[in-house]
């Protein structure tokens, strides 16, 4: 399952407020400012700062 570009458009860091880059494996959105990785569960972001992976 994929994110529409238009809620892709307007989703944003909630940490930071920068832009999401999205990633198909494994589903999720990543800041590249903040370095973090928020998951998308079921075709529904997860973005909790708590809940945020640090990128590798």
């Amino acid at each position: 399952m994929t994110l529409a570009p238009e809620l892709l458009e307007i989703l944003a860091c909630p940490k930071c407020k920068a832009a999401l880059k999205y990633r198909t494996d494994p589903e999720s959105l990543d800041c590249g400012a903040c370095k973090l990785r928020y998951e998308v569960r079921d075709g529904i972001p997860v973005l909790l700062i708590d809940e945020a992976k640090p990128l590798a």
